[in-house]
């Protein structure tokens, strides 16, 4: 930073009169005083100093200021005082030529000429000739003179001495700030976690030999299956591990992002949003089980979620193709058009509405406008009126459909008659297909509520509903007219497009579930909207931070976010039961698993709340990525471009191994718009072109060109896309979400990762979305039936980790590969939960002897997965309770729904034969009032077999072992021990499986006495066979 001179003094040669020096020193204690006397001196004629003095009372004392980098002498120096610091040929930047700016003629103190140097070094002290010449810092932007004089340019700026005028302004542009930063663990917790993982894993060894080395020849079954299920849960146990090695947190800067992309500049003078276009789907199949309200609520909050309006478009797919689902999005957009200004105009959070009307506390906390509460009066009453007309919705279309149909049966019935002459017998055959009518009076052209041909859930055409229009690009804003009940008129009334899409079905084609309806919404976004990026919700899940776009966007917009392929939000749930019995927050994984994998090559996906790059979901690669070699992936290197040798052979037949740019996406279909608009997504995904070390970026303002308006020919070709004609194309094997596993989303995000892209964990300050889970035991199971079943398809599929190309990281590859892995633990886990009874059956332990060594080895085992686990819950935030809860459920579901996966993989895979696990029996909810009467429902399902089962059989064998060794003439009471402690640590955790077949507190099943019966008339047979009872006995009997 240049120096700045001292204020410029009128000399004494010009006023007649010696200039005005103020003489003081500080003293070895720090205190100033003045040169002769305590009190200060002034040396001046001006009124403003003291009018006694007189001037020629120092009369011999002369000053010249020694020369600083902003003040060089054009005279000579006198030869007795010290050379300064500076070099006597410096020059002020800038500067040169005009030697008389820089003229100081002022007072020298020749008897004290050492007062301006320091007195040890004997160096110019320059802070001294600031206090005493009153001089100043220079210019910059860290100081700036009042009135900005800066030696020799007086006014607002500092005029140099080729009159350039230079104002503060001109210092105080912002710097490139990066978007995001990472937020490393500290080492005080990490380190530790490492070291602790490594010892264990020491331990876990030289456990397992002793084991193998130290057998137990009295039972060598049961030694022998111990020692199986050890090694696997040792395996096990480390693919887990693993992958939590580097946990990294991290935080966006929506600050910076604002000033970067929406503040004026040169390339955006009026300050417009430069952000790029974000795509928001919403997938729903079934109105009965989703109900349309809560659809509804969501998109209410992606519609009014705080991003540029224009840059944003909402697409719903309706796979059921339902009437229900369709005007209920109509009626939702209609009250959109107050709900989303009212949002904006009171800064609303969260922006669904019913979850906004649930909260409990104080509305009004933090709300300064006068007009809040009669805003908020009115607002709630018209989404009181919203909820009915949706909860009337299928009366209203049953009522008009039964009417229409009625009234076009009597015509056909009149025609029959007026052509066969007018007798009844005419009219006896006619028979009218039972149709559903839209409110204009034409035929729903999707699902009828009777289905029919061309009509039915898998048989009907293709649907696209533009139900909000693309938005202006300058603000809206409203009037007194538009809504006489709030004023909008500082407020943007616009709305985000809004599309309604239900994909065409025909008998004969696999259609994909999920899979296939996010495709087609891939393709009809990409005709009308083509956003670079996209962001999927499930129908129940809504945007709880208004934000939440807006962080996601940080990683995308920062450097290096051209490779980064998705960003996934963590799932946080409402509705679950204050105890979370059954783990449903999974905050083991969402806070744990995959906070840690975001420190390798990114989490997975888990199918909703994520931010896709839409490049990347067409299959292509990332513009730069690495390849890993080596047997730990040590060696890395920079992905080589390969030549296109062999890409016709079939790409199915090819392996994942082969080269990723062998494998580059081709057949996107025949439509030509869906093509050209690849090459516009990817350019407008790029970040800001800012900083030298952003690559592969685009310039400022590129993307402030308006949305052009939907026409007729656009809208045609986005129904064209959406029919089935994607069976010879790559969509769903290369391109898009991809099929052949009903866990469609971990696959999709495996095919990514593969090809070398990188995701990002966004864990927001204020959770991102919110959605529900499923609280009852049975349909908890399901749920995670599903996920198992999905992952037993991976491990058996080419999507298989150990098949991944060497853009996959070692620790990621090994991430992927316990996905697929962990179901087949299930069976290990079974046979190690019935050891202890079997234990205490046959009175036999593990082991021969419970001696020292092996104690010692399973306290220490203990001991470090204790402490470990108490290291993950520091540096993942999540609670003692839900690691706990989570441990629970673990074994809960490996002994049910993971064990009943794999049987149905290895049926699918061997023989063929899909089975699938569905309820046998359902009971609804007795108590409506309570939102946990689920909780407590009973739903019987087969997954229950094996956990009552283990529960079962482990009682019974607690209660016959305690009997055998009280009874036993030489009680093994070390035996005992060894089974009861392992039978104990299975019913613990069975617990919470208890509990719930137990139902409500005070209401037993049926199915509990019977247990209760089976156990006693057990343990009595049992106990007669032991102690018979003698004959004298018999006899008094």
């Amino acid at each position: 930073m240049g120096s700045r001179s001292p204020p410029k003094k009128s000399s004494s040669s010009s006023s007649g009169r010696p200039p005005t020096v103020k003489f003081a020193r500080r003293t070895s204690s720090g205190r100033i005083v003045s040169l002769s006397r305590d009190d200060e001196l002034e040396l001046g004629l001006s009124g403003e100093f003291a009018p006694n003095s007189d001037p020629n009372d120092y009369i011999n004392y002369t000053v010249l200021m020694p020369p600083t980098p902003d003040n060089q002498p054009s005279e000579g120096k006198p030869d007795d005082l010290p050379l300064p610091p500076y070099g006597p040929n410096a020059k002020r930047g800038g500067g040169g030529q005009g030697t008389t700016k820089l003229d100081r003629t002022v007072s020298v103190i020749k008897p004290n000429r050492s007062m301006l140097l320091r007195s040890q070094t004997g160096d110019f002290d320059h802070n001294r000739w600031l206090f005493e010449t009153s001089g100043t810092y220079g210019i910059g932007n860290a100081f700036w003179a009042p009135g900005g004089g800066g030696g020799g340019g007086g006014g607002d700026g500092y005029e140099d001495d080729e009159g350039t005028g230079v104002s503060m302004s001109d210092f105080m542009d912002k710097p490139w700030k990066p978007l995001t930063r990472k937020i490393k663990i500290p080492s005080g917790i990490l380190s530790p976690y490492r070291l602790l993982v490594v010892f264990r894993l020491v331990a876990l060894a030289l456990f397992l030999s002793w084991r193998v080395r130290n057998p137990n020849p009295d039972a060598m079954w049961l030694w022998g299956t111990s020692i199986v299920c050890e090694v696997w849960f040792a395996f096990s146990w480390v693919l887990d591990q693993l992958p939590k090695l580097n946990p990294i947190n991290r935080a966006t800067d929506l600050a910076a992002l604002r000033d970067k992309f929406e503040t004026p500049s040169p390339s955006n003078p009026h300050g417009r949003s430069d952000l790029p276009g974000v795509d928001l789907f919403i997938s729903t199949a079934d109105p009965e089980k989703e109900p349309p309200l809560v659809t509804a609520n969501t998109v209410l909050s992606i519609l009014a979620t705080e991003y540029p309006v224009e840059k944003l478009a909402c697409y719903i797919s309706d796979d059921g193709g339902a009437l229900l689902t369709f005007e209920a999005m109509a009626e939702a957009a209609a009250f959109a058009e107050v709900w989303v200004p009212f949002c904006r105009k009171h800064n609303i959070e969260p922006r669904n509405p019913d979850s906004y009307f649930s909260q409990k506390g104080d509305p009004t906390k933090n709300k300064k406008r006068q007009d809040f509460v009669k805003d908020r009066r009115w607002i709630k009453r018209e989404y009181d009126e919203f909820k009915v007309r949706i909860n009337g919705l299928p009366d209203t279309i049953q009522r008009r459909s039964d009417a229409i149909n009625a009234r076009e049966e009597m015509r056909e019935v009149k025609l029959a008659k007026e052509k066969g002459g007018g007798g009844p017998e005419a009219a006896e055959g006619i028979k009218v297909a039972k149709a559903t009518w839209m409110a204009d009076g034409t035929h729903w052209p999707g699902t009828w509520r009777a289905h029919s041909a061309d009509h039915s859930k898998g048989d009907h055409a293709g649907i696209l509903q533009v139900m909000l229009k693309v938005p202006e690009n300058d603000p809206v804003y409203g009037g007194h007219e538009d809504n006489k009940y709030m004023d909008f008129s500082d407020v943007d009334v616009r709305l985000p497009m809004f599309v309604y899409v239900s994909r065409e079905k025909r008998p004969g084609y696999d259609h994909n579930k999920k899979a296939g309806a996010m495709n087609a919404l891939v393709r009809a976004s990409a005709i009308l909207s083509n956003g670079p990026f996209i962001l999927n919700l499930d129908c129940d899940h809504y945007i709880y931070n208004s934000q939440a776009i807006r962080e996601g966007m940080c990683f995308m917009m920062d450097r290096g976010g051209d490779r980064i392929c998705y960003i996934q939000f963590p799932q946080r749930f409402e509705g679950i039961d204050p105890s979370d019995r059954y783990a449903n927050h999974n905050t083991v994984f969402f806070d744990g698993n995959m906070r840690a994998l975001d420190g390798l090559q990114g989490p997975v996906y888990v199918g909703t709340g994520c931010l896709f790059r839409r490049y990347a979901l067409y299959g292509f690669n990332p513009p730069r990525a690495f390849e890993y070699a080596g047997l730990y992936g040590q060696y890395k290197s920079p992905a080589a471009k390969a030549s296109a040798a062999g890409a016709g052979d079939d790409p199915e037949a090819r392996p994942l191994t082969v080269h990723p740019d062998l494998d580059l996406p081709k057949k996107f279909g025949n439509s030509t718009m869906l093509v050209e608009s690849i090459p516009i997504a990817e350019f407008q995904g790029r970040p800001l072109a800012d900083h030298p070390a952003v690559k592969n970026g685009r310039p400022p303002g590129a993307l402030l060109v308006p949305r052009p308006p939907l026409d007729a020919p656009t809208v045609a070709e986005a129904v064209s896309v959406i029919s089935c004609w994607q069976d010879k194309t790559e969509w769903g094997s290369r391109i898009g979400w991809i099929y052949g596993s009903v866990t469609e989303d971990v696959v999709t995000g495996y095919r990514m990762h593969n090809r070398g892209w990188r995701s990002v964990y966004c864990i927001t300050k204020r959770d991102a979305f919110r959605g529900t889970a499923p609280i009852n035991l049975t349909d908890r199971l399901h749920q995670v039936l599903r996920w198992a079943t999905g992952s037993v398809e991976i491990f058996f599929s080419r999507n298989n980790a150990l098949l991944g190309s060497r853009r996959l990281k070692f620790l990621q590859r090994v991430a992927y590969l316990n996905v697929g892995i962990y179901p087949f633990t299930s069976v290990f886990l079974i046979m190690y939960c019935f050891l202890p009874a079997l234990s205490l059956f046959s009175g036999h332990f593990i082991v021969q002897t419970l001696n020292v060594t092996f104690l010692v080895y399973l306290l220490i085992i203990t001991v470090t997965l204790t402490l470990l686990s108490l290291l993950e819950v520091k540096w993942s935030g999540v609670a003692l309770e839900e690691w706990w809860r989570n441990e629970q459920f673990w074994l809960i579901g490996g002994t049910s729904a993971h064990l009943a996966a794999v049987i149905q993989g290895l049926l699918k895979v061997i023989a063929g034969i899909e089975i699938s696990f569905t309820l046998t029996s359902k009971s609804a909810a007795e108590d409506e009032d309570d939102i946990y009467a689920d909780l407590y429902v009973v739903k019987w399902t087969s997954l229950f077999i094996p956990p009552i089962v283990i529960i079962v059989v482990n009682v019974v064998a607690i209660v016959i072992g305690f009997s055998r060794t009280v009874y036993s003439e030489i009680p093994q009471w070390s035996k005992l021990l060894g089974g009861v402690f392992f039978s104990f640590w299975v019913l613990a955790h069975m617990y919470p499986f208890a509990k719930g077949l137990m139902g409500r507190r005070g209401r037993m099943p049926t199915i509990v006495y019977v247990w209760w019966g089976l156990i006693a008339i057990t343990v009595s047979l049992l106990w007669i066979t032991i102690s018979p009872p003698s004959d004298n006995e018999t006899t008094s009997g």
